[in-house]
């Protein structure tokens, strides 16, 4: 049976894997986001209870 020999699908597993990582890893990692974080207050909003009416 072919497909139990590992001899032509093992290579072509290594170069398939060996260009995605030398190639369209680092092509990919370029890509910076538009908006950079930025840092927020680090303020606690304002948590008063609500007098509700009926109450």
């Amino acid at each position: 049976m072919p497909q139990l020999n590992p001899s032509p699908w093992f290579s072509i597993m290594f170069f398939s894997w060996l260009i995605f990582l030398l190639i369209i890893m680092p092509m990919t990692l370029k890509y910076t986001f538009p908006n950079e974080p930025v840092n927020t207050d680090t303020k606690t909003p304002d948590t008063t209870s609500w007098a509700w009416p009926w109450f």
